[in-house]
């Protein structure tokens, strides 16, 4: 598995997500269940991750669409 990104901010996550999902990328976001355990603070970033074989394929489209910027290197 390969992180594309880690963040805390829900409405770029939820984008990229989308982004992904309507490309059938297969991903899952990690740490996502953890604000249950930091008192929903916000504190932790959750990571999104896509298989290795699809790492290339996610990053162009997340670039193309402008999210260069908030990529994992």
């Amino acid at each position: 598995m390969l992180e594309l990104l880690r963040t805390n901010d829900l409405v770029l996550l939820s984008a990229v997500e989308s982004l992904l999902t309507a490309a059938d990328i297969p991903h899952h976001v990690l740490d996502g269940h953890m604000s249950a355990l930091e008192g929903s603070l916000g504190f932790l970033p959750r990571r999104l991750i896509v298989p290795e074989e699809d790492g290339l394929r996610a990053r162009r489209l997340l670039t193309e669409a402008g999210f260069s910027n908030v990529l994992v290197s």
